[in-house]
């Protein structure tokens, strides 16, 4: 059975080793992330096309994911590496401070915007939620603040207002050359950090497309704001991400199931893509199993219908990446096993507004109800087999396509699988053929089976699918057009 959640692994140290890269993919991953935050733009470009050299030697199509850094809303760092805070102690934010010299009393802070964003009675978070300081008074370099809950605070740890409202730009002057290294290596995806609106995302792509780059934007969903302008933002975004690490301490992690479950049932109605990230399965850094609470996570994250789940450190820099990877892998199948992720009404009372979303509605529709086996949608842009994806269903859909951007667009597409496809014969019954004769090859389908072609009448143009056929393996014969 072929697994329908894809999985979106980081790279890092830990996949560096020609072995275990061989490994990850072997265990099933379907993104690689490259992460902006470490690294040179020279160890980027490298590790993306590794990936890509062992991914075609395994018969593979990897997607790759870039993902900027965004604003540095960051303390600096201490004399010693690290401090105890101490509960009801004072403590300043010092814009002003060397940034090397923080002590018991203060620390220098990244963001020098800090003290105008913040006022007094404003809680502050510090290392996701794990230092909480209460805003006694602010001047025009510091925040004085008083010690709510204390414990070791270390060098460079993130700053998060509860409730949202730091200003900092989505997009730095460092995000902005990432964006040219992701372009130059040709990312199939560009994460954009800390959006605040649909404004940040349109800047974003239009930088890649100067740059020369042609990926879909992700939109990371981790500042609270973010969330009241949320339909907007995702109409500007190819995929949203739920980046549940800054977001549940910005809204407070008693909110943030509820709001991961509409985001998840939001993008898939605004026919976007949706990744849950952060924390999936953190115990596997150091421990070969997962913990029984990140299992249900990761299921119940594939039962709300979400596209993909994400691993950070847990490949990026853990002892176990290929375990990390197997684990996700048979918690995602087995979850995909349930009723609800096969059976779907979405959109079944919408007016479509375009001939190829139509066709993709209703193959999906006839593939549910009808018991086709397999789904063969021959596109060139990957817009029909997304629209297919937003429906619920345990058919798989094959994105046939002579482009590579497209195969690698649709890797993080739930439950469709790219494939090269080339057809040899112009006349439609000649590429039907073809066409099944791919998916024989594959051992997807064999004769008696049920599938369901989508194409266009005429092949090669973008958006011109409005042909659905239904075929039974075998009977293909001269006259099937």
């Amino acid at each position: 059975m072929l697994r329908r959640t894809k999985i979106v692994a980081t790279l890092g140290p830990a996949t560096d080793d020609p072995k275990m890269l061989d490994k990850i993919i072997e265990a099933g991953v379907d993104v690689i992330r490259v992460n902006f935050s470490h690294g040179t733009a020279e160890e980027h470009i490298e590790r993306a096309e590794r990936v890509r050299n062992r991914a075609r030697a395994h018969g593979r199509q990897i997607g790759v994911l870039c993902d900027l850094q965004g604003p540095k809303i960051r303390i600096e760092k201490f004399k010693s590496g690290k401090i105890m805070l101490e509960e009801g102690a004072s403590f300043v934010l010092d814009t002003k401070l060397d940034p090397a010299e923080g002590n018991l009393d203060r620390v220098g802070v990244a963001y020098k915007q800090l003290p105008n964003d913040v006022k007094r009675a404003d809680t502050l978070l510090l290392d996701d939620g794990r230092i909480v300081l209460w805003v006694n008074e602010v001047t025009d370099t510091e925040v004085i603040c008083r010690v709510v809950s204390g414990g070791e605070l270390s060098n460079r740890k993130g700053i998060n207002k509860q409730g949202g409202g730091l200003s900092a730009p989505a997009l730095t002057d460092k995000d902005r050359e990432d964006i040219k290294t992701a372009a130059a290596m040709q990312a199939d995806y560009l994460a954009v950090s800390f959006v605040r609106s649909a404004e940040d995302v349109n800047e974003a792509r239009r930088l890649l497309r100067e740059a020369g780059g042609y990926g879909g934007i992700i939109s990371k969903i981790e500042r609270a704001e973010s969330l009241g302008v949320i339909e907007s933002i995702i109409e500007a975004s190819d995929v949203i991400m739920i980046a549940r690490g800054d977001l549940g301490v910005e809204i407070g992690d008693a909110s943030l199931p509820p709001v991961q479950k509409h985001l998840i049932t939001l993008g898939r109605k605004m026919n976007k893509v949706v990744i849950t990230a952060t924390q999936m399965m953190e115990s596997m850094i150091y421990s070969h199993i997962p913990t029984r609470a990140e299992v249900f996570d990761v299921a119940n994250a594939v039962l709300d219908g979400t596209d993909a789940v994400m691993l950070s450190a847990e490949t990026a820099s853990g002892k176990y990446p290929d375990k990390a990877i197997a684990a996700m892998d048979r918690i995602c199948r087995e979850a995909e096993k349930q009723r609800i992720t096969t059976h779907s009404d979405h959109r079944i009372d919408s007016v479509f507004g375009r001939i190829d979303e139509a066709i993709a509605m209703a193959t999906m529709y006839t593939a549910n109800h009808l018991g086709a086996k397999a789904i063969a949608a021959l596109t060139e842009s990957g817009s029909t087999p997304l629209w297919m994806s937003r429906i619920s269903s345990g058919i798989p859909i094959f994105a046939l396509t002579s482009h590579v951007e497209t195969r690698r667009k649709v890797t993080l597409y739930r439950g469709v699988y790219p494939v090269s496809f080339e057809p040899v014969g112009k006349d439609h019954a000649q590429v039907n053929r073809e066409a099944v004769d791919e998916l024989l090859r594959r051992g997807t389908v064999r004769d008696g089976d049920l599938v369901i072609l989508t194409k266009g009448d005429m092949m090669g143009e973008l958006g011109g699918t409005n042909a659905m056929k239904i075929v039974r393996v075998g009977d293909l014969g001269s006259n099937q057009n």
